[in-house]
């Protein structure tokens, strides 16, 4: 039973952050019993609040940013989460790295439910304006696909 879900991408200040909003805000809605947490590959940005194109562009579509503060992955994490789900495979081939054997069957992609051939949620922090609207779409639909199947479970 799927308990717990950790969302992360390589800085944690873009997607992760706003696939933990978008998360949090359907689990809510579908009055489900489960932790969202986001989380990065990479410490860049530990300590900081989400981008602020992130905030802007969610802000637009009602999910809420609050208290969400960039933290690297650390190997308590693989144990504490049922799911764990990487924004591409570049961020899951490093999470399959640190992660311990026993738990590499919690790892998998936002995407990767998803109809669409490219599983990657692209990385809109260097992207054009509109990166972050595309990602808050890819996302919407991931976390139903990913709470569908929860909930099928």
């Amino acid at each position: 039973m799927i308990k717990s879900i950790l969302l992360v991408c390589m800085g944690n200040i873009c997607r992760s952050p706003t696939a933990e909003a978008i998360f949090k805000k359907q689990i809510a809605e579908a009055q489900l019993d489960i932790f969202v947490d986001s989380a990065g590959t990479l410490a860049y940005h530990q300590g900081s609040t989400p981008d602020h194109r992130s905030v802007i562009a969610g802000n637009r579509h009602g999910y809420q940013f609050d208290d969400m503060i960039a933290r690297q992955i650390i190997e308590d994490d693989f144990e504490q989460f049922d799911l764990i789900l990487a924004a591409d495979e570049n961020n899951l081939i490093d999470l399959k790295a640190i992660c311990p054997e026993k738990y590499q069957h919690k790892l998998n992609l936002m995407l990767a439910l998803s109809p669409f051939d490219d599983k990657n949620v692209p990385d809109p922090y260097y992207g054009p304006g509109d990166g972050f609207e595309i990602v808050i779409g890819l996302l919407e639909q991931s976390a139903q696909q990913w709470l569908n199947f929860i909930e099928s479970k």
